[in-house]
Formats: structure tokens, C-alpha cells, sequence
């Protein structure tokens, strides 16, 4: 699999790229919808008049595991302290190495306990008005030599949904993992392998987010639930994207109109593909509405954009806001975050390191040094220079996605990582609050 780390690699360098008691969604905050005659339902991120943009954060490590966001599930199997071996890479390995009902018992504990009610409150609190909930396939249906736990997860989300609606929040339901994976990457499930358009492993996932369109784009949700994504991050470069199309995304949104007879709003990834690419599908003009584009942006994942100087990060970031303007759908920033190295443990996966300080151990990006990565994660440790360009970094993103449909930042909280949590930014003032409050004003010059 060397060959496919290099090749996104090189893509991404090539694109630079009160508890029980309600609170009511602030004036200012809230997402409106707009409904014509034909009862079609689409939220309004065009017109600023009518309500704020979206400003959300994602539910990251939780329904799915992800190493570097709960590490203390992972660190449970180590038996060498100077190595990761034995240490499973992945939700998949994490629930075969344990057995299915030592699995269960974990991940139980995990889903009752990293996330409560409480977080959903200090979310909204905190001026965000939007979550975005990641769930993979394997929580409704399995391959039959799956060892992932099953048919459990279900009533955590359905829980979150209830919290998020508790809170006046907002809610992107988001099939993160699809079978045999979409990307490769230990986020959808299952590293090292890119095989969701096999035509079993497709057949499941459509009857997974089949499932989730029908339930999500009912009454029962459609208060609360904006959205529901088909599927996050597939790896366009390494994949048929005609057969993604054609097989998989035009069946899902034919499916919902036309059999469920749904207005819910339909969320596709952009396939790590150029502005623009899917300018020519499912769009208005071809018949179809209700259709979000999302982007995700990072500036971490090749030594190029590391060596990047701090005016170079923030011309990249304003051009991620004007590379939307004319895009054909409705377009949001459904991932980013506050990062500006990969020192966190295991962001790159178990066993790889990071690009940052030349421990990385992929492809051929373990050559570069930039910095010591030694007490990345205590805040004491950090510059001021650092301190500074962070918060002037999380400010750009947040002007530039601003510029056509909001943003969803990634994530919320992590048990150890600093850069990765908007929980730990926002108790050391690297993020803003409140969200319109700037320390580094106009740096895209749209205002």
C-alpha cells in the first residue's frame, strides 16, 4: 500500500489542499430553511439576512474509532514500549483482536461515556450551531467475515440526535465508513485497502445509507437533521469516480426523491477532487435540488505544505474561501482544523509517525525534518509565536469559509491532542469566542 500513501501524497501537495432544560437557538446563530411550493427544503448559507452561516464542529472518535483521538483504547494492547506492534491500526483490527463481545464491552463503555448531553450544551453554548455525527456501515449491517460490532451504535446517534435538537443544534448525519473502505485511510473503518466499489461491498453500503436516508428524511428527524452525507472522504484518485457516480451517489439521490419522496438535503465529498469537478452533476440546472458540496482542508499531510510560512498558510486558506464562489451546489468546509503540524500521536495512522519531525514512515515523506515534535501536546510548551499564528490560522479558515456556506470544524474534543480539539482551543484562547470575535481581522479582505 506504499504506492497509494505516495499517491495521496503527492494529490494532496499537488491541490494544498442546564441539562434537562432546551436551549433555544439564538436569532443570530440559527440555521433558516427555505421551502417552496413543491415542499422542496433546502437550509439557507447564501443569505446572510435570513440566518448565520453554518458554524459547526464534528462528533469526531466516537461511533468510529479513530487511534490519535482516543488513544487510551489502543494503548490497552501495547506490550512494547518502544515500538507499536501488536497495536490494531483501526476500528476493524481493534474489534478482531479483542474478540466480538470484549469489543462490545469497550466500545460500550466508550459510546455511554465520551460523549453526554453535557458537551451538546457547552456546544451550543459556545456559538456553534451545527454537529456533524460520523457512523460507519458496520453499526447497521456486516459483511459476513466482519468482527466489528454491530447494531449498537444506533441508539448512541439517535441519543446525540435528541441531544443536538435538546440544544437548539443542528445535526449532519455522516456515513463516515463504507464496507471495504472508501479511502484506505483508519477513518473509514479499515486501512490499507480501497475496495467499497466491489460489487458486494457496494451492495451493503447502499442498504446501509438506503436505510439512513429513509429514517433521516422522516418527520421524526427532519427538525433537527439537515443533511445526511453519503458517504466522507472517498479517495477520488484511487477509485472509478464514474462508477461512484453512476453506481453509488445518482442511485442514493434517486432513491430519495423518487421512491422515499424525501426533501431532506443531500451531502456528497468532493472526492478530493479540483473546484468545480462535479459542476456537471446532480445540479439545478439538470433537475436536481437539495445537493451540498463539502470540502475538506488540512495543510498537514505532505512536507510541502509543513514548510509553508505562516502569510503562505493564510493565502491558501482565503483561496479555499474564493474557489467555492461559483461553484455550481451549495458548498461547506465539513472538515479543518486548528493543526499546523502532524505531531499528534498516530494522527497519520499507528505505527507511522509524523512528517513533522522525520519519524514518518510511509512513502517517502520520512526524510523531511521541520521541528521537534517533544511536548507538542502541553500548551505550556508552545511559543508565543505559535500561540499567535494558530489562532490567526483557525480566524482565516473561519473568514474564508464564511465567504459562501459555513464551516464544520474537526472535532470537538480528543483525550490528548491540543491541536485537534476545539475543546482545548477554546479553554486557551486559539479559538474564538465568541465566533465572530477576531484578533486578526479582514485577513481574506472580504469585508
Amino acid at each position: 500500500m506504499l504506492a497509494l500513501f505516495a499517491l495521496l501524497t503527492t494529490f494532496t501537495t499537488l491541490i494544498s489542499t442546564v441539562l434537562t432544560q432546551p436551549i433555544p437557538p439564538k436569532s443570530d446563530t440559527s440555521l433558516q430553511f427555505l421551502t417552496e411550493k413543491n415542499n422542496k427544503r433546502f437550509y439557507d448559507y447564501d443569505n446572510g439576512s435570513l440566518g448565520a452561516p453554518i458554524r459547526g464542529v464534528n462528533i469526531g472518535g466516537w461511533l468510529v474509532l479513530e487511534p490519535y483521538i482516543t488513544p487510551s483504547l489502543f494503548e490497552a494492547f501495547r506490550t512494547n514500549p518502544y515500538n507499536d506492534d501488536g497495536i490494531p491500526v483501526d476500528e476493524y483490527h481493534y474489534c478482531q483482536q479483542l474478540g466480538y463481545d470484549e469489543a462490545s464491552n469497550r466500545l460500550q463503555q466508550h459510546w455511554s461515556s465520551f460523549y453526554q448531553e453535557s458537551d451538546f450544551k457547552d456546544i451550543a453554548s459556545q456559538g456553534f450551531n451545527l454537529v456533524r455525527i460520523p457512523i460507519g456501515y458496520w453499526a447497521f449491517k456486516t459483511l459476513n467475515d466482519d468482527p466489528y460490532v454491530t447494531g449498537l451504535q444506533e441508539s448512541y446517534l439517535d441519543q446525540a440526535i435528541q441531544w443536538a435538537r435538546n440544544n437548539g443544534l443542528k445535526v449532519w448525519v455522516d456515513l463516515h465508513g463504507a464496507a471495504g473502505s472508501q479511502n484506505g485511510f483508519d477513518n473509514s473503518g479499515l486501512r490499507d485497502t480501497i475496495q467499497m466499489l466491489d460489487d458486494n461491498n457496494l451492495a451493503v453500503t447502499l442498504d446501509v445509507i438506503k436505510y439512513l436516508l429513509k429514517k433521516y428524511s422522516s418527520n421524526q428527524f427532519t427538525d433537527t437533521v439537515i443533511g445526511v452525507e453519503l458517504i466522507n472522504e472517498p479517495l477520488g484518485p484511487a477509485m472509478d469516480v464514474d462508477k461512484l457516480k453512476n453506481d453509488y451517489l445518482k442511485p442514493c439521490y434517486d432513491y430519495l426523491r423518487n421512491e422515499v419522496q424525501g426533501d431532506q438535503v443531500i451531502i456528497i465529498h468532493d472526492a478530493f477532487e479540483a473546484y468545480n469537478y462535479w459542476d456537471d452533476f446532480l445540479t439545478a440546472d439538470g433537475g436536481a435540488w437539495g445537493v451540498t458540496i463539502d470540502h475538506h482542508h488540512y495543510q498537514v499531510f505532505s512536507p510541502g505544505e509543513l514548510v509553508r510560512t505562516m502569510d503562505e498558510r493564510i493565502s491558501v486558506t482565503c483561496s479555499w474561501g474564493t474557489g467555492i464562489l461559483n461553484e455550481a451546489h451549495w458548498s461547506v468546509a465539513g472538515e479543518f482544523s486548528a493543526a499546523l503540524t502532524d505531531c499528534a500521536k498516530w494522527l497519520n495512522g499507528v505505527g507511522i509517525g509524523a512528517r513533522y519531525d522525520g519519524s514518518y514512515r510511509k512513502g517517502n515523506d520520512g526524510s523531511y525534518y521541520i521541528g521537534s515534535c517533544a511536548n507538542n501536546e502541553d500548551i505550556n510548551s508552545w511559543s508565543y509565536e505559535r500561540r499567535n499564528n494558530t489562532r490567526r490560522y483557525v480566524e482565516a479558515q473561519l473568514d474564508a469559509f464564511e465567504m459562501r456556506g459555513g464551516w464544520i470544524i474537526w472535532c470537538y474534543k480528543t483525550e490528548t491532542s491540543l491541536e485537534w480539539s476545539v475543546q482545548n482551543l477554546i479553554q486557551n484562547n486559539l479559538f474564538p469566542q465568541p465566533i465572530t470575535d477576531r484578533l486578526y481581522p479582514n485577513q481574506c479582505g472580504t469585508k
